[in-house]
């Protein structure tokens, strides 16, 4: 068994495919026509176009609101995210306009540091134990 899709749930799923390409550096895999208004839209790392696939799933469900409202009131993230130098990506996240509800933070083995996906979420960033 492994993943092969998970996803986020998003406000606007146009917005939201901007930001995880255009800011995060994810390719789009999937953009089918769902409805009238809703995509199967779901990206991929570059590094790995054959890997886990997000689908930035729109948050029409009643309740998504809650939930996530939920996870951001106490600052958990929805997501997280492998990057090799969380310091580095802190730094050019940041110069893209990024907003960071949490710095790089050194926690044994691991760095994180936490973001706001502009779609509703917080988004996790950190190294891999070594």
């Amino acid at each position: 068994m492994k993943i092969h899709l998970t996803s986020v749930f998003v406000d606007d799923q146009a917005k939201a495919q901007r930001f995880y390409t255009e800011i995060l550096g994810f390719v789009t895999k999937h953009d089918v026509p769902v409805g009238e208004q809703d995509r199967w839209l779901t990206v991929v790392s570059p590094d790995e176009p054959g890997g886990t696939e997000l689908l930035l799933e729109p948050a029409g469900h009643p309740a998504v609101k809650a939930y996530r409202d939920a996870l951001v009131e106490d600052g958990i993230p929805l997501a997280q995210f492998a990057v090799d130098d969380v310091k580095a990506e802190y730094e050019r996240l940041r110069g893209l306009g990024v907003h960071f509800t949490q710095e790089p933070l050194e926690m044994g083995p691991v760095t994180a540091a936490v973001f706001d996906d502009t779609c509703g979420n917080l988004i996790q960033i950190a190294t891999e134990p070594r």
